[in-house]
């Protein structure tokens, strides 16, 4: 079932630990399949040098396993959340990587510093709040999307052009259209987090930069009359 997805999302879980963003077993990529609703997510736990295809798991939007032996990844109803609340995203990555995790334990949005963050982040990075003492108790990983959801549409945020968020006290997740996607998302959240922290080390009064020029480089990629790139 749904072996090409299996096969992306495999891959997928594999370039983050080649692109510096996980240690150990700290993050997971998943991705939706709109046509059936099921969903295909990294096993819990499970080391990605002993990831495969065929251990990946599928499930449906309630969090039922459609197929796989291996429980699926610890973070799953936060996954879920996300996608019936947006529908555009087609896959879903969650890292501890350090950069994006310092600013959601400062409880900071990542700011907009510079032309790296406006190619693919059209405004800051926001910081959802923390969790009540209730949500952590309670239904912690589906608490943990909505808080996510709640950020998004209380600030009017097109999730899809603000591909991303920092959970306070927690870390990144971020989305896109594909697991590929998602992927390049969170690669490019971890290094303007970085390039952010750099730029208040040296100027500490740093002013965000202007909104023109965030227009000019997000829309130069994004936009109806984008140029960026071949055709």
């Amino acid at each position: 079932m749904l072996e090409n997805l299996r096969e992306r999302v495999y891959q997928a879980n594999c370039d983050l630990p080649k692109h510096k963003l996980v240690k150990f077993t700290w993050g997971n990529v998943s991705a939706i399949d709109r046509e059936t609703g099921l969903v295909v997510i990294k096993p819990s736990g499970v080391d990605y040098e002993k990831l495969s295809p065929e251990n990946m798991v599928i499930t449906d939007l309630n969090g039922n396993i459609v197929e796989g032996t291996l429980r699926p990844s610890s973070d799953l109803k936060t996954h879920l959340e996300i996608y019936k609340a947006f529908h555009e995203v087609g896959g879903i990555v969650h890292t501890h990587s350090s950069q994006a995790v310092a600013w959601a334990q400062a409880g900071r949005d990542i700011p907009f510093y510079g032309t790296t963050h406006a190619d693919y982040f059209y405004g800051s990075i926001p910081c959802a709040r923390s969790l009540t003492a209730e949500e952590i108790n309670g239904d912690y990983e589906k608490s943990t999307g909505d808080v996510i959801i709640e950020t998004f549409h209380h600030r009017h945020i097109n999730p899809m052009a603000v591909p991303g968020v920092i959970v306070r006290n927690h870390g990144p997740f971020t989305w896109g259209k594909t697991p590929e996607e998602a992927v390049y998302h969170s690669v490019v959240l971890e290094e303007v987090a970085d390039m952010a922290k750099n730029t208040e080390l040296l100027c500490p009064n740093v002013e965000q930069a202007p909104q023109v020029l965030m227009d000019k480089h997000y829309l130069r990629k994004h936009g109806k009359n984008a140029y960026y790139g071949q055709k």
